[in-house]
């Protein structure tokens, strides 16, 4: 390439969006807690919400067992941030994918990163493909079916190619531009959101007094009568989802790459924007909007049968808010496979194979399981950071040791990674349900094994 060409300078441009890829974040780049606060309400009042509140009206919960489940599983959703995740991003000020490099050595770092970001990057394919099935409306595209598995028409793979390119520039100009877009779009996202679902309480049968409205709710929205095909789901399965739904980014710590700016782990707790006007809030109103279109699973005609244009651009937009922090997450997490290339680089790499897979619907008609599924596979390396953080100085185990005795792999990790997903396999419970046991177990597994091996280890080292 010529240096002097004008490509050449913009690559450099890029090159300088430096964002404290291998080193702790400066102090004089940590951010207020206003930041925290839209960020988290952008991201988590996202596109796939509409997919997600709506498949609990077809898997047939029951109005009373939603509420109280979302209630409780959101609130500790937020108690993760606040006391596992955030807490440890302050202390070091590292993303994890460079923290656990000193944990797990950089062996097993490349191949927890390489898994990372693939399922990552397939979630961040989904809120592409939910935006896309929005914006297909406004341009006459073809839109998939809840059974489509491949691309529905040539002007669908078009549409998601052309959204996943704008998402992606986003996410590589860095955390300040993302929180900031965040801050801008997240109110309007959520106005539309309440909007849609109240225009569609008429066509339910709601009278204008609301004298009814509880009533149209048990019966004609969350009737406990899951839809042809749909697995009947109750109290403890909206509990448990609304708990591990982001499962990867507070009890597996990828949220250290944002907690890292914070001023104080107490900031763990402005989550509470993102869990209950985000996610119950949005829940429950796009199950409504679901409701309104006679349970048909079409996100983008459920936000234009309610709000008409609007709703179709709070889909691409709520699409986006969401999408861009994952890309970001991506990018950090694929730093440390290929240590020689710029953040960028990597995000724009990541962008072009997202898009990709966004054209192929599966990856939001089968939402719900693949959150859990992702989530699960992540969980024991978080387990494994917080025992090597917390626990094992108070046990008398040298932690690091990784890093220390220069390994390339830290053995009893990769042992407690496998067999935890081993056992959670295993498992004779429903999955969701897997996680929460599987967590006690890499944490006492992790622990007893560094106890057992690793201060043996660390004399027989220290002896020569």
């Amino acid at each position: 390439m010529d240096p002097n060409s004008k490509l050449a300078g913009l690559a450099r441009r890029m090159d300088r969006l430096y964002e404290y890829d291998r080193e702790p974040v400066s102090p004089s780049k940590l951010q207020g807690g206003a930041r925290f606060a839209g960020l988290f309400a952008g991201e988590h009042v996202a596109a796939t919400e509409f997919v997600i509140g709506a498949f609990f009206v077809l898997h047939g919960v029951s109005a009373r067992d939603l509420l109280l489940g979302l209630l409780i599983g959101n609130f500790f959703a937020v108690l993760s941030w606040a006391f596992i995740c955030a807490p440890i991003a302050v202390h070091t000020r590292l993303t994890l994918y460079w923290y656990l490099r000193r944990i797990a050595g950089p062996g097993l770092t490349f191949f927890y990163n390489i898994a990372n970001g693939f399922l990552y990057a397939i979630l961040a394919g989904a809120m592409i493909s939910v935006a896309a099935s929005a914006a297909g409306l406004a341009f006459g595209v073809k839109t998939p079916a809840l059974t489509d598995v491949l691309p529905a028409s040539g002007g669908w793979v078009a549409l998601t190619l052309s959204l996943g390119a704008a998402f992606t520039i986003l996410a590589i100009l860095g955390f300040e531009k993302l929180s900031r877009f965040a801050q801008v779009c997240s109110p309007w996202i959520f106005t539309i959101f309440i909007a849609g679902a109240v225009a569609t309480l008429p066509k339910l049968g709601v009278r204008p007094n609301l004298d009814n409205l509880w009533d149209v709710l048990q019966t004609r929205v969350w009737n406990g009568v899951p839809s042809a095909g749909q697995e009947h789901f109750n109290l403890w399965h909206i509990m448990f989802f609304a708990w591990f739904a982001n499962l990867a980014f507070h009890i597996a710590l990828s949220d250290m790459a944002l907690f890292r700016y914070a001023k104080s782990w107490k900031y763990g707790f402005y989550s509470a924007f993102g869990m209950y006007p985000g996610h119950m809030l949005a829940w429950l109103c796009s199950g409504i909007m679901v409701a309104g279109i006679n349970r048909e699973m079409n996100p983008g005609l459920m936000a234009f049968e309610a709000a008409g244009l609007a709703g179709v651009a709070a889909v691409v937009l709520a699409g986006w808010t969401t999408a861009n922090p994952t890309f970001y997450r991506v990018g950090l997490a694929l730093q440390t496979v290929t240590p020689n290339w710029p953040r960028w680089k990597i995000t724009l790499a990541v962008g072009v194979m997202t898009s990709v897979v966004a054209a192929f619907p599966v990856v939001f008609t089968r939402l719900l399981d693949y959150v859990a599924i992702y989530g699960l596979i992540l969980m024991p390396v978080g387990a494994i950071v917080l025992a090597e953080h917390w626990i094992l100085p108070r046990v008398g185990v040298e932690p690091y040791q990784a890093e220390k005795y220069c390994r390339l792999f830290n053995w009893q990790a990769a042992v407690v990674w496998i067999g935890t997903l081993a056992v959670c396999a295993a498992m004779p419970l429903h999955l969701y349900f897997r996680w929460l046991p599987g967590y006690l177990i890499a944490v006492a597994g992790y622990t007893g094994l560094m106890w057992l091996t690793g201060r043996n280890t660390a004399r027989q080292q220290e002896g020569g």
